[in-house]
């Protein structure tokens, strides 16, 4: 398109030329967002977590991201509240395993049977990490140390991320 007098284009109304010339965005500070206080973005967190770690998909990390930009003072209540979100939706996801019925035989069983709990270590891995936490619980595998190992290794995953956003 050939441009015209008065900076526009032609056909096109000067309003879209004007897009071009506005001020760069500013960077928006915590209280421009009062319904993001440190509360809910903690609780925001706490949901993401628990259902990422569940069969539903879901990113937290994306929520974990959101939230240390808008309050990196809360470093470490967010790897807290995270790490226990993701760790109750994958212990939801080995409960899920103790009600399948045991004449059911399930994919991977011989690699958790093999590792036993610190299998659970890799739960946070995507696509391989709810199947892991439905054979532990289907395998009836100790829950304190099949919790101890989930936690552990999601609370691992949080903080790489929480130390390359921080």
């Amino acid at each position: 398109m050939a441009s015209s007098e008065g900076g526009q284009l032609s056909g096109i109304p000067s309003v879209a030329v004007n897009l071009r010339r506005e001020r760069p965005m500013r960077q928006c500070a915590p209280e421009d967002h009062p319904y993001m206080s440190e509360t809910a973005s903690l609780s925001t967190l706490f949901v993401s977590s628990f259902l990422a770690a569940t069969l539903l998909p879901g990113g937290s990390e994306v929520v974990l991201f959101g939230v240390l930009k808008l309050h990196p003072h809360q470093l470490w209540a967010a790897l807290a509240v995270a790490t226990l979100g993701n760790t109750l939706g994958g212990m939801s996801s080995y409960l899920l395993g103790r009600f399948i019925p045991q004449k059911t035989e399930l994919k991977g069983l011989a690699r958790v049977q093999k590792y036993g709990a610190s299998i659970l270590l890799l739960s946070w891995v995507p696509i391989i990490g709810d199947p892991l936490c439905v054979a532990a619980g289907w395998l009836r595998l100790n829950p304190w140390l099949s919790a101890l190992c989930i936690a552990t290794g999601k609370f691992a995953r949080y903080w790489v991320i929480a130390v390359w956003i921080v």
